[in-house]
């Protein structure tokens, strides 16, 4: 008696071919992650694919980044000329360069180790001077007025990060500066003191110290101030 058996015999599975992935797909998924603490094999683990398969597309940790910070400021919509003036022109900018570090936490410190591309920064340059010398500026002056301008954003968003910093465990900076002062000899401080306890005393917001600058451009150049705001329509 002879037994038939039926061998079932499976066929050996091809490898799959890895996910297709590009540059801008790297760069998105390392802005999704944040930039604080970005590894290579964490973007590699969120797309599927190894790290190996990275490097295809950027040289390095560095390069990830520089393509994650550039993608960071893309994300965020620019200024749009509409014939607006310079001063709701430069307000628009101030928010814009705010809006793209507060957006993503860690892109601020890639700016200042240089990590987003230089040629993204020329070309925004180029569309602001442009406003500007419509408006009357020299490209010299123009230059000047957006230095101005961005110096004041970037420092008001390195002093937020420093207070976030130094005061993280004790209620924020407005706290933490009462209970120095209050520790203090009476006769101590007294500035600082009557700052803080003065009523109605706050600190200026964003577009308030924007427009302290605006107002020393104006005044430098002659011009009877108007306030803006960045919705002014063209006129």
């Amino acid at each position: 008696m002879s037994t038939t058996m039926a061998a079932t015999t499976k066929a050996p599975s091809k490898a799959g071919r890895p996910p297709r992935i590009n540059r801008s797909m790297i760069a998105e998924a390392a802005h999704d992650l944040g930039l604080e603490g970005l590894t290579l094999k964490a973007v590699a683990d969120h797309l599927g694919v190894t790290t190996a398969a990275l490097y295809h597309h950027v040289e390095s940790k560095d390069d990830l980044l520089r393509a994650a910070a550039e993608h960071g400021s893309d994300a965020i919509p620019h200024p749009i000329d509409r014939g607006q003036r310079w001063a709701p022109w430069l307000l628009e900018w101030a928010h814009y360069n705010r809006e793209v570090f507060t957006a993503q936490p860690g892109l601020l410190g890639q700016y200042l180790d240089g990590a987003i591309p230089l040629e993204a920064v020329v070309r925004d340059l180029d569309t602001i001077l442009s406003v500007l010398v419509r408006e009357g500026f020299t490209v010299t002056e123009a230059n000047e007025a957006y230095a101005l301008v961005s110096s004041c954003v970037l420092g008001m968003l390195l002093s937020a990060k420093w207070e976030e910093a130094s005061t993280h465990a004790t209620g924020g900076a407005v706290a933490t500066y009462r209970h120095i002062v209050d520790a203090a000899p009476k006769r101590n401080l007294t500035f600082v003191r009557k700052l803080l306890y003065t009523k109605g005393a706050r600190r200026p917001d964003f577009d308030a110290r924007i427009e302290t600058v605006l107002r020393g451009i104006a005044a430098q150049r002659g011009l009877r101030w108007k306030r803006v705001s960045r919705n002014d329509a063209a006129t």
